[in-house]
């Protein structure tokens, strides 16, 4: 990776850290499109490898907080999505592949504003587990999802239940493509030199989760997020 791509790739990754921070998700929604435009190659494995280590540290930020009933109930949907999201990355060429994340981001996108407001029962939990598990493995975007589920719960019940979710299903999605044979070396290196830019936008989140109204931040991140996929789409599309 040269020291331009890192870089940019760099700032990508601590914008989202600091929404997923603030909001308990967000991440591979800013990531995933922007990270595709620059270098195809970051996705899914190095986007999984940051959001599992940005999970981790959420988790033991708001440890007491989780939910664990609704993470069971969610992983069960999660581990048969896995075996799906690996079977569309064997089955997809370039073209397929970035018509794939930026549709998923874009509906991902439309579903985090709209007024539907589901609720964490088992049912809906195995159901949006299963379509993080599909998507999530494709293409790192598994998180609003679940994240749709706990929408109208206490800020810290949703960071720290996402951050749980997000540690075994982005864990089972590494081990699965892994065993699969979708991982490279040089994946894994490229995830390995983003995580710092990961950290710098948890940390800043710190401060600012309790002082900060989230919404001010989250609208202008679901643009560019929106207007990535678009332009992604559209990319692919003329390959």
């Amino acid at each position: 990776m040269s020291w331009g791509l890192l870089a940019a790739a760099g700032a990508v990754v601590a914008l989202g850290g600091l929404l997923q921070g603030l909001i308990g998700f967000g991440l591979a929604l800013v990531a995933v499109p922007l990270l595709a435009l620059l270098d195809p190659s970051l996705l899914p494995v190095p986007v999984l490898m940051i959001a599992a280590a940005h999970a981790s540290l959420s988790l033991a930020r708001e440890f007491a907080h989780v939910d664990w009933r609704g993470v069971g109930w969610a992983m069960l949907g999660r581990l048969p999505g896995t075996v799906v999201g690996i079977l569309i990355v064997d089955a997809l060429d370039p073209k397929g592949f970035g018509l794939v994340v930026g549709g998923s981001v874009l509906a991902c996108v439309l579903l985090s504003i709209t007024a539907w407001r589901p609720q964490p029962e088992p049912k809906s939990l195995v159901t949006a587990g299963f379509a993080s598990g599909s998507f999530g493995t494709a293409t790192a975007v598994g998180g609003p999802m679940v994240a749709l589920l706990y929408q109208n719960q206490a800020g810290p019940q949703v960071r720290a239940t996402l951050g749980a979710f997000f540690v075994l299903g982005s864990g089972a999605s590494i081990i699965g493509l892994t065993a699969s044979g979708n991982v490279t070396a040089h994946q894994l290196w490229s995830g390995v030199l983003l995580i710092p830019f990961l950290v710098a936008g948890f940390l800043l989140s710190g401060p600012l989760r309790k002082k900060f109204d989230a919404g001010g931040i989250r609208t202008p991140m679901l643009v560019v997020s929106g207007a990535s996929a678009v332009v992604l789409i559209v990319r692919s599309a003329l390959l």
